[in-house]
Protein backbone atom coordinates (compact mmCIF):
# COMPACT_ATOMS: atom_id res chain seq x y z
CA UNK A 1 0.00 0.00 0.00
CA UNK A 2 2.85 2.38 0.83
CA UNK A 3 4.39 1.77 -2.60
CA UNK A 4 1.09 2.57 -4.27
CA UNK A 5 0.75 5.84 -2.34
CA UNK A 6 4.31 6.77 -3.28
CA UNK A 7 3.61 6.06 -6.94
CA UNK A 8 0.42 8.14 -6.85
CA UNK A 9 2.22 11.06 -5.20
CA UNK A 10 5.05 10.87 -7.76
CA UNK A 11 2.61 10.83 -10.69
CA UNK A 12 0.77 13.80 -9.23
CA UNK A 13 3.87 15.91 -8.60
CA UNK A 14 5.52 15.07 -11.92
CA UNK A 15 2.18 15.61 -13.65
CA UNK A 16 1.70 19.12 -12.24
CA UNK A 17 5.21 20.10 -13.36
CA UNK A 18 4.74 18.48 -16.78
CA UNK A 19 1.43 20.23 -17.43
CA UNK A 20 3.05 23.53 -16.53
CA UNK A 21 5.92 22.93 -18.96
CA UNK A 22 3.52 21.84 -21.72
CA UNK A 23 1.53 25.05 -21.22
CA UNK A 24 4.68 27.18 -21.44
CA UNK A 25 5.72 25.47 -24.69
CA UNK A 26 2.25 25.84 -26.23
CA UNK A 27 2.07 29.46 -25.06
CA UNK A 28 5.31 30.20 -26.91
CA UNK A 29 4.15 28.42 -30.06
CA UNK A 30 0.82 30.27 -30.10
CA UNK A 31 2.11 33.56 -28.71
CA UNK A 32 -0.17 35.53 -31.05
CA UNK A 33 -3.25 34.01 -29.48
CA UNK A 34 -4.79 34.54 -26.06
CA UNK A 35 -3.89 32.95 -22.73
CA UNK A 36 -7.22 31.10 -22.84
CA UNK A 37 -6.38 29.66 -26.28
CA UNK A 38 -3.27 27.93 -24.90
CA UNK A 39 -5.02 26.63 -21.78
CA UNK A 40 -7.74 25.10 -23.93
CA UNK A 41 -5.21 23.22 -26.05
CA UNK A 42 -3.65 21.79 -22.87
CA UNK A 43 -7.12 20.92 -21.57
CA UNK A 44 -7.93 19.12 -24.80
CA UNK A 45 -4.73 17.08 -24.49
CA UNK A 46 -5.69 16.12 -20.94
CA UNK A 47 -9.31 15.26 -21.78
CA UNK A 48 -8.32 13.06 -24.73
CA UNK A 49 -5.65 11.23 -22.72
CA UNK A 50 -7.87 10.91 -19.64
CA UNK A 51 -10.71 9.33 -21.63
CA UNK A 52 -8.24 6.88 -23.21
CA UNK A 53 -6.72 5.95 -19.82
CA UNK A 54 -10.16 5.63 -18.23
CA UNK A 55 -11.27 3.33 -21.05
CA UNK A 56 -8.15 1.16 -20.70
CA UNK A 57 -8.65 0.84 -16.93
CA UNK A 58 -12.15 -0.66 -17.20
CA UNK A 59 -12.04 -4.13 -15.62
CA UNK A 60 -15.36 -5.54 -16.82
CA UNK A 61 -16.74 -4.37 -20.18
CA UNK A 62 -20.09 -6.05 -19.53
CA UNK A 63 -20.45 -3.69 -16.57
CA UNK A 64 -18.08 -0.67 -16.91
CA UNK A 65 -18.77 0.54 -13.34
CA UNK A 66 -18.06 -2.89 -11.85
CA UNK A 67 -16.83 -4.10 -9.46
CA UNK A 68 -18.75 -1.64 -7.31
CA UNK A 69 -17.30 -0.35 -4.02
CA UNK A 70 -14.19 -2.45 -4.55
CA UNK A 71 -10.51 -1.79 -3.93
CA UNK A 72 -9.05 0.35 -6.70
CA UNK A 73 -6.62 -1.30 -9.08
CA UNK A 74 -3.17 0.22 -9.59
CA UNK A 75 -4.10 1.29 -13.13
CA UNK A 76 -7.21 3.04 -11.87
CA UNK A 77 -5.23 4.88 -9.21
CA UNK A 78 -2.63 5.94 -11.77
CA UNK A 79 -5.40 7.25 -14.03
CA UNK A 80 -6.94 9.23 -11.18
CA UNK A 81 -3.53 10.61 -10.15
CA UNK A 82 -2.92 11.67 -13.76
CA UNK A 83 -6.11 13.73 -13.81
CA UNK A 84 -5.55 15.01 -10.27
CA UNK A 85 -2.24 16.49 -11.44
CA UNK A 86 -4.02 18.26 -14.30
CA UNK A 87 -6.74 19.66 -12.03
CA UNK A 88 -4.15 21.07 -9.63
CA UNK A 89 -2.19 22.60 -12.53
CA UNK A 90 -5.32 24.09 -14.11
CA UNK A 91 -6.52 25.58 -10.82
CA UNK A 92 -3.13 27.25 -10.35
CA UNK A 93 -2.89 28.30 -13.99
CA UNK A 94 -6.33 29.93 -13.95
CA UNK A 95 -5.09 32.46 -11.36
CA UNK A 96 -2.57 33.82 -13.88
CA UNK A 97 -5.35 34.75 -16.29
CA UNK A 98 -6.97 38.18 -16.18
CA UNK A 99 -10.44 36.69 -15.73
CA UNK A 100 -11.03 34.35 -12.76
CA UNK A 101 -14.19 32.24 -12.90
CA UNK A 102 -15.75 31.37 -9.55
CA UNK A 103 -17.79 28.60 -11.20
CA UNK A 104 -14.64 27.04 -12.64
CA UNK A 105 -12.76 27.31 -9.32
CA UNK A 106 -15.58 25.55 -7.45
CA UNK A 107 -15.69 22.83 -10.11
CA UNK A 108 -11.94 22.24 -9.79
CA UNK A 109 -12.05 22.16 -5.99
CA UNK A 110 -14.85 19.58 -6.01
CA UNK A 111 -12.95 17.43 -8.51
CA UNK A 112 -9.65 17.68 -6.60
CA UNK A 113 -11.31 16.76 -3.32
CA UNK A 114 -13.02 13.81 -5.03
CA UNK A 115 -9.76 12.54 -6.54
CA UNK A 116 -7.92 12.89 -3.22
CA UNK A 117 -10.70 11.07 -1.34
CA UNK A 118 -10.74 8.20 -3.84
CA UNK A 119 -6.96 7.84 -3.79
CA UNK A 120 -6.80 8.08 0.00
CA UNK A 121 -9.44 5.39 0.58
CA UNK A 122 -8.23 3.32 -2.41
CA UNK A 123 -11.87 2.36 -2.99
CA UNK A 124 -14.53 2.75 -5.69
CA UNK A 125 -11.92 2.98 -8.44
CA UNK A 126 -14.41 1.69 -11.01
CA UNK A 127 -16.97 4.36 -10.16
CA UNK A 128 -14.38 7.16 -10.15
CA UNK A 129 -12.86 6.12 -13.46
CA UNK A 130 -16.38 6.02 -14.92
CA UNK A 131 -16.98 9.51 -13.51
CA UNK A 132 -13.75 10.71 -15.14
CA UNK A 133 -14.87 9.29 -18.47
CA UNK A 134 -18.30 10.90 -18.17
CA UNK A 135 -16.94 14.32 -17.22
CA UNK A 136 -14.16 14.48 -19.83
CA UNK A 137 -15.81 12.92 -22.91
CA UNK A 138 -17.41 16.24 -23.90
CA UNK A 139 -14.42 18.45 -23.02
CA UNK A 140 -12.65 18.37 -26.43
CA UNK A 141 -15.80 19.76 -28.06
CA UNK A 142 -16.15 22.38 -25.32
CA UNK A 143 -12.67 23.67 -26.09
CA UNK A 144 -13.03 23.25 -29.85
CA UNK A 145 -15.97 25.65 -29.97
CA UNK A 146 -13.93 28.36 -28.23
CA UNK A 147 -10.78 27.69 -30.27
CA UNK A 148 -12.80 28.03 -33.48
CA UNK A 149 -14.07 31.42 -32.36
CA UNK A 150 -10.54 32.71 -31.77
CA UNK A 151 -9.18 31.58 -35.13
CA UNK A 152 -11.98 33.32 -37.01
CA UNK A 153 -14.89 30.88 -37.20
CA UNK A 154 -17.28 32.62 -34.82
CA UNK A 155 -20.97 32.37 -35.84
CA UNK A 156 -20.20 29.92 -38.66
CA UNK A 157 -21.81 26.57 -39.40
CA UNK A 158 -18.63 24.83 -38.21
CA UNK A 159 -18.81 26.63 -34.87
CA UNK A 160 -22.51 25.79 -34.52
CA UNK A 161 -21.75 22.14 -35.27
CA UNK A 162 -19.15 22.14 -32.48
CA UNK A 163 -21.73 23.72 -30.15
CA UNK A 164 -24.33 21.06 -30.98
CA UNK A 165 -21.83 18.20 -30.56
CA UNK A 166 -20.71 19.55 -27.20
CA UNK A 167 -24.24 20.13 -25.91
CA UNK A 168 -25.43 16.68 -27.06
CA UNK A 169 -22.49 14.71 -25.66
CA UNK A 170 -22.48 16.71 -22.41
CA UNK A 171 -26.22 16.20 -21.90
CA UNK A 172 -26.12 12.45 -22.56
CA UNK A 173 -23.02 11.87 -20.44
CA UNK A 174 -23.77 14.16 -17.50
CA UNK A 175 -27.57 13.98 -17.31
CA UNK A 176 -28.09 10.33 -18.31
CA UNK A 177 -24.92 8.49 -17.33
CA UNK A 178 -24.22 10.86 -14.43
CA UNK A 179 -27.38 10.24 -12.36
CA UNK A 180 -27.02 6.47 -12.85
CA UNK A 181 -23.43 6.61 -11.63
CA UNK A 182 -24.43 8.73 -8.62
CA UNK A 183 -27.16 6.22 -7.74
CA UNK A 184 -24.70 3.32 -7.97
CA UNK A 185 -22.11 5.16 -5.88
CA UNK A 186 -24.54 6.27 -3.16
CA UNK A 187 -26.35 2.93 -2.88
CA UNK A 188 -23.10 0.95 -2.57
CA UNK A 189 -20.98 0.60 0.55
CA UNK A 190 -18.70 3.55 -0.19
CA UNK A 191 -17.21 6.10 2.27
CA UNK A 192 -19.55 9.00 3.02
CA UNK A 193 -17.07 11.50 1.54
CA UNK A 194 -17.07 9.63 -1.78
CA UNK A 195 -20.87 9.68 -1.81
CA UNK A 196 -20.89 13.40 -1.04
CA UNK A 197 -18.42 14.10 -3.85
CA UNK A 198 -20.51 12.10 -6.32
CA UNK A 199 -23.62 14.08 -5.41
CA UNK A 200 -21.69 17.36 -5.50
CA UNK A 201 -20.29 16.66 -8.95
CA UNK A 202 -23.77 15.85 -10.24
CA UNK A 203 -25.12 19.12 -8.84
CA UNK A 204 -22.31 20.98 -10.61
CA UNK A 205 -23.17 19.09 -13.82
CA UNK A 206 -26.83 20.05 -13.47
CA UNK A 207 -25.83 23.71 -13.08
CA UNK A 208 -23.72 23.61 -16.24
CA UNK A 209 -26.50 21.73 -18.06
CA UNK A 210 -28.85 24.62 -17.28
CA UNK A 211 -26.33 27.14 -18.63
CA UNK A 212 -25.77 25.05 -21.76
CA UNK A 213 -29.52 24.93 -22.45
CA UNK A 214 -29.63 28.73 -22.23
CA UNK A 215 -26.61 29.00 -24.50
CA UNK A 216 -28.06 26.71 -27.17
CA UNK A 217 -31.41 28.49 -27.03
CA UNK A 218 -29.62 31.79 -27.64
CA UNK A 219 -27.56 30.28 -30.46
CA UNK A 220 -30.57 28.94 -32.35
CA UNK A 221 -32.61 32.12 -31.86
CA UNK A 222 -29.66 34.17 -33.12
CA UNK A 223 -29.19 31.88 -36.13
CA UNK A 224 -32.93 31.99 -36.95
CA UNK A 225 -33.00 35.80 -36.79
CA UNK A 226 -29.86 36.00 -38.95
CA UNK A 227 -31.41 33.74 -41.59
CA UNK A 228 -34.63 35.77 -41.60
CA UNK A 229 -32.68 39.01 -42.17
CA UNK A 230 -30.66 37.50 -45.00
CA UNK A 231 -33.84 36.43 -46.79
Amino acid sequence: MEEEYTRVINITIIGVISWGLIFIIIRRIFANYSFDFSTRIVSTLHATTAVALATLSIQDWSCPVCPIASTSSLRQMETLAFSLSYMIYDLICSHFDQVISIDNAVHHCVCILGFVAGLFYQKCGSEMVAALWITEISSPFLHLREILKEIGYRDTDLNLAADVCFATIFSLARMVGGPYLVYVTISADNPILIKAMALGLQLVSAFWFYKILKMMRYKFIKRTMSNQKST
